[in-house]
């Protein structure tokens, strides 16, 4: 049975919205470049700040990987379904 997103602990949460975040950017990203301009929306917003940038990249990437290997919310684990 599908989860609702009001079901998720925040941890889980979080890595959900950071994989969509990323998602949208990167199809950004190549519709950008068929178009021949650059549509990195974390470069937009945080491009002054390339530490921050770089760790909005690490922190999507990190949710990224989450989600692949959390089949379940990870603080439902310890429950029977």
């Amino acid at each position: 049975m599908e989860k609702s997103f009001s079901s998720l602990c925040g941890l889980c949460k979080t890595a959900h919205i950071l994989v969509i975040v990323g998602a949208i950017n990167w199809g950004l990203i190549g519709i950008g470049a068929f178009l021949g301009t650059d549509w990195n929306v974390a470069y937009m917003l945080l491009g002054n700040w390339p530490f921050v940038e770089w760790a909005a990249y690490v922190l999507i990437g990190v949710a990224g990987v989450f989600k692949i290997f959390s089949y379940k919310c990870p603080c439902k684990w310890d429950k029977k379904a």
